[in-house]
């Protein structure tokens, strides 16, 4: 192999990029575009859920129950509903996403019983929203319960029981806030680094069949290692690039903590990198429309990178099959990788495994490459 051959190559190839806007315009503007709108719209978290207020008894009681909820932060009363008709339009309109109806003997069966029921009706079309939602609103009712039947007690002379309580004091380690931006963003750095290697190096070899100069790179001495190694260089250094922008933006930009190490975090998005253009030109050599190259390219990294990788989804809960099939996936051992070093702070022994696979996959894919591409025209 020549040192002096594969410069050239690599030479050529970048001024190929430099000339050709789509592909500045995805080495370029495709990350930033991306972080923007995956990091602020990907997010597991609810907040302010609009709700409908149906207060039949208009007390202080009452009163005091619906602050309770929108003091929460996890609602907002954005309507009082009087009667029925006016809730069920409310709902149907998706003016709210919950009601809250307060009968109108409320405050007289608690002042009576000690207890009361208030009726909460939450849209379910939206299942996973819904199940927090209804969660938030049970949070806000044992805290308010247990305020008022303190209160209660207190009215009647009645001693609070100390007798048999059992407080939990939960804590949380790695996401202290419980923030998903801390879970998705590390994530979002995947899909990106996959997406936009994979579509550049898609066009690699098939951007030279479209331009109908195969056949002058063929007949030069360049060796078929030499052009797979002089094409990919420039990709890789912009991969990095895009990298570092994408890991400092996660740091400075999204405030994603990051307790681990710096070199950790190198070594592994090198092999990812490896991995994403490996892939994209091994397209590119099987296919030599630059369209349908893209759009295989497109295929192979953006589903199973936002799908099976475990970035939105938890794996341990996917099917028996499906966890089985994400073990070939790449991105699940990056993400694995970028989530334990940004939150836990996992060192190279802690991610022994996970750092393993994408190295043997880096390898497999660029040996498979290496002999993918063939000097002939057949």
């Amino acid at each position: 192999m020549s040192l002096r051959r594969l410069l050239a190559m690599a030479f050529k190839e970048t001024l190929q990029i430099w000339r050709d806007p789509r592909s500045l315009a995805i080495a370029l503007l495709m990350p930033l575009l991306q972080m923007v709108l995956l990091g602020y719209g990907v997010s597991l978290d609810i907040r302010r859920v609009p709700l409908c207020i149906n207060d039949e008894e208009h007390s202080q009681l009452s009163r005091e129950l619906v602050q309770d909820f929108v003091s929460s932060h996890w609602f907002s009363a954005v309507r009082n509903v009087d009667n029925e008709r006016a809730l069920r339009d409310a709902m149907d309109r998706g003016t709210c996403a919950g009601v809250v109806t307060i009968p109108v003997n409320f405050s007289r069966v608690f002042t009576t019983t000690g207890t009361a029921s208030v009726q909460t009706v939450f849209d379910a079309t939206d299942a996973n929203t819904t199940n927090i939602a209804i969660g938030y609103a049970q949070n806000v009712v044992a805290r308010i319960t247990a305020a008022f039947q303190t209160r209660w007690q207190q009215s009647h002379g009645i001693p609070a029981q100390t007798v048999g309580a059992v407080d939990l004091e939960p804590r949380v380690w790695f996401n202290e806030t419980l923030d998903s931006r801390n879970f998705i963003i590390p994530g979002v750095v995947a899909v990106i680094l996959a997406l936009v290697g994979a579509q550049l190096t898609s066009l690699t070899i098939s951007r030279e069949w479209e331009r109908g100069t195969m056949e002058q790179l063929i007949s030069t001495p360049v060796t078929a290692l030499e052009v797979m190694l002089g094409k990919l260089l420039p990709y890789f250094v912009i991969g990095l690039i895009n990298a570092a922008f994408c890991l400092l933006s996660t740091v400075y930009w999204f405030h994603v903590p990051l307790r681990g190490s710096v070199g950790t975090l190198i070594a592994t998005t090198a092999l990812f990198t490896l991995v994403v253009l490996g892939i994209g030109y091994l397209v590119s050599v099987h296919i030599r429309s630059q369209l349908g190259a893209s759009q295989v390219a497109l295929l192979l990294t953006m589903l199973p990178t936002s799908m099976l990788s475990g970035y939105t989804f938890a794996i341990d809960q996917m099917p028996a099959p499906i966890q089985v099939a994400t073990l070939l996936v790449y991105a699940r051992y990056y993400i694995t990788i970028l989530r334990a070093v940004f939150l836990k702070g996992s060192t190279i022994p802690d991610l022994a495994m996970p750092i393993l696979a994408l190295a043997v996959y880096a390898l497999a894919i660029i040996w498979i490459a290496s002999r993918a591409f063939r000097k002939h025209l057949d």
